[in-house]
């Protein structure tokens, strides 16, 4: 019976994720890292199958360089996220590369500094990440309102494995020194491979990334006469053009819309309401679809596409955290069309 090992079925998983995900939003600009931070999940998943399955020893010389594109391609899908990309396509692969070409030369010139150089990167990035992300769901400025708060919770999921997996490679460097890679595969089956399989799901969830509220959006009251006029322009915007209703909304979007810039409209939110942007302007979206659920029969889903969500899973999410139920149980208490 032909021995298929597990790493090759993670492997399989990952490239039907991938498809997935591309199939998915093939109407929309793809975030590149992001794709290729799963692709290389499943090529070194299958690598490893190789190598544990077979015995295949050429692996360990390919495995590092591979390991090392990790960290920079996370790093670089959050930070599309955040900012626009600078420079031309090939300087960004360049960049992107730097850490895979450091790792080569190790390989080639001082193989006892591969673990070593590994360690650094992993915890070097997710340090790195998890700067870019101190601002909360508000540093995702190019990330759309709807998704900001999944998007943000795996960008943290994906630091968070980072620095396992680098934990986890200091464990494996002792173990083979100590005992010989006694517990090499029990390591890499269990921790290695489940990381870099939800690690791509992360990586999956973070590229979408594209009381009841009244319509007037109130908070408590502003802190600075600059905040109380930053929020009187975003009112003003929200009300008069209902720009929440673009589903593709985010922070730079918004701040071009108004004049202001991103960290304005980020502090006066903040210090305002003691709120994100996302969940502002999230609870512009769950005010009109409270209108329209007690004085119309559209359907729910309808309603959803027309307040600017895209996802049942984030208008529920939303729904139920500004008004605390659903939104058909807010239908049936509330539905006033004849």
């Amino acid at each position: 019976m032909l021995f298929i090992p597990f790493p090759f079925v993670v492997a399989i998983l990952l490239v039907v994720l991938l498809l997935a995900v591309v199939l998915r939003d093939s109407d929309t600009p793809h975030n590149l890292p992001f794709l290729a931070l799963i692709l290389i999940g499943a090529t070194q998943s299958f690598l490893s199958g190789l190598r544990w399955g077979y015995n295949v020893e050429a692996v360990k010389y390919i495995a590092p360089v591979l390991a090392a594109l990790v960290p920079t391609l996370a790093y670089a899908g959050v930070s599309r996220l955040v900012w626009k990309p600078h420079g031309s396509v090939m300087r960004q692969i360049g960049f992107t590369a730097i850490p895979a070409i450091v790792i080569l030369c190790l390989t080639i010139f001082w193989r006892d500094m591969i673990d070593v150089a590994l360690f650094a990167m992993f915890v070097g990035y997710a340090v790195a990440i998890l700067l870019m992300m101190r601002a909360g769901t508000d540093a995702l400025r190019l990330a759309p309102f709807e998704g900001a708060l999944p998007a943000y919770r795996a960008i943290l999921f994906a630091a968070g494995f980072l620095i396992f997996s680098a934990m986890l490679d200091v464990f494996l460097a002792l173990n083979f020194a100590w005992k010989r890679g006694e517990n090499a595969i029990a390591a890499i089956t269990t921790g290695n491979l489940a990381g870099l399989f939800f690690l791509s799901i992360a990586a999956a969830f973070a590229s979408r990334s594209h009381m009841p509220v009244d319509a007037s959006g109130v908070g408590p009251d502003t802190e600075t006469v600059e905040d109380k006029e930053v929020l009187s322009a975003i009112k003003a915007i929200m009300t008069a053009k209902h720009v929440y209703r673009d589903p593709n909304l985010n922070l730079d979007r918004l701040a071009r819309k108004t004049g202001i810039t991103a960290r304005q409209i980020s502090s006066a939110i903040n210090r305002a309401t003691a709120k994100n942007v996302s969940q502002y302007v999230n609870e512009y979206r769950i005010s009109e679809a409270c209108v329209l659920l007690s004085d119309t029969e559209k359907p729910v889903t309808e309603i959803m596409f027309d307040v600017g969500f895209q996802t049942k899973s984030n208008f529920n999410r939303e729904f139920r955290r500004v008004t605390g139920t659903s939104p058909l149980q807010w239908r049936e208490a509330n539905n006033r069309a004849v």
